[in-house]
């Protein structure tokens, strides 16, 4: 596969020769942007997928909700709708996408959204809702928008500069769209992250002058849905884990820390199960010996299950800043302000 990606480079040069283009053109104002009154928080990266950008968007809402209006816009990824749909109680994750759905379920005194044209879906909020402050989910590529603030992710085991631009790569872009970051996050790091180790990272952004922050990914101490069964208890327990995010790995290892014994179906990042699919889960479940036994899946894949899947529960996951998170935070509610 590597060298297949390798074989690939032609077309990278090409990929970069084009995204280098409309980045240009964006720039010097060739190509309209639009920029709104209400602060516009965009969270993104530069490569696909796997960062940490839900559990951030929740950091920041959680943040945020008590002091300001907060509205969130996504595009709402594999849905079946189109345009504009503001979330409410009678949605499904088919209808306005997982991410969204889970914001909307967990925070009740804030506004989700989805729209493919982040300006039209802005548009829309600030008229139907009026926001004191609007985080767009993975708008980082979405160049229509002018963002008020930008929060670059990349991941600590996969930095973006030690990256390479699709196909031999995974980079939406080239490595010099960080410069259009206000901060950049250093996500999923081991929670034992010594400082030679983030002196080393640091090195390596310093040329894109940007403040650079750690975080982590932290489990919650019990899974939640059907059932609420400490972390530490899990061991006593068969698992049939259901996982169709990007990047399953961190759970797996978390697991494993824990000596839980589990069997791992993986699915694509925002899969729809299919009645076969689902049967087949079920079948798999109804398979496993102990009498003390689990269904287990991320908080995103459970918003897509609980309605198809019982016995259905879910171990979710929050950011968490390695050292204080207090210039973060400020940074963030002085911008608004």
């Amino acid at each position: 596969m590597k060298f297949l990606r390798f074989l690939l480079f032609p077309f990278s040069i090409i990929y970069d020769v084009v995204t280098s283009i409309r980045n240009f053109f964006f720039e010097v104002g060739f190509f309209k942007q639009t920029s709104f009154k209400v602060p516009v928080i965009v969270v993104g990266n530069l490569s696909v997928g796997g960062t940490g950008k839900t559990p951030q968007i929740e950091y920041l809402i959680r943040l945020l909700k008590d002091g300001f209006k907060t509205a969130v816009l996504s595009r709402g990824y594999k849905r079946k709708t189109e345009g504009f749909v503001l979330l409410n109680s009678t949605h499904s994750a088919e209808d306005v996408g997982d991410e969204p759905l889970q914001y909307y379920k967990k925070f009740n005194t804030i506004d989700v959204a989805v729209d493919a044209n982040r300006v039209t879906g802005i548009s829309k909020l600030i008229t139907d809702s009026a926001p004191e402050v609007i985080l767009l989910d993975d708008a980082y590529q979405h160049r229509k928008v002018k963002g008020s603030f930008y929060i670059l992710l990349t991941k600590y085991d996969d930095l973006f500069t030690d990256d390479f631009l699709l196909p031999t790569g995974n980079l939406r872009e080239s490595r010099r769209g960080a410069k259009r970051s206000d901060v950049i996050l250093v996500t999923k790091c081991p929670v034992n992250l010594t400082e030679s180790s983030k002196n080393k990272i640091e090195e390596k952004l310093k040329k894109f002058h940007k403040k650079v922050f750690f975080t982590t990914i932290s489990y919650d101490d019990k899974t939640a849905g059907s059932e609420s069964i400490l972390v530490d208890d899990l061991k006593n327990y068969e698992v049939l884990l259901i996982t169709g995010i990007a990047n399953p790995t961190p759970l797996l290892s978390f697991l494993k820390e824990k000596n839980v014994n589990f069997k791992h179906l993986k699915f694509p990042d925002h899969h729809h199960f299919t009645d076969n699919e689902i049967e087949a889960i079920k079948k798999e479940y109804n398979d496993l010996k102990s009498s003390k036994k689990l269904i287990l899946t991320t908080e995103k894949d459970y918003v897509r299950l609980e309605n198809r899947v019982e016995k259905l529960s879910f171990l979710g996951i929050q950011t968490s800043f390695l050292g204080s998170c207090e210039e973060f935070n400020s940074m963030i509610k002085n911008h608004i302000q």
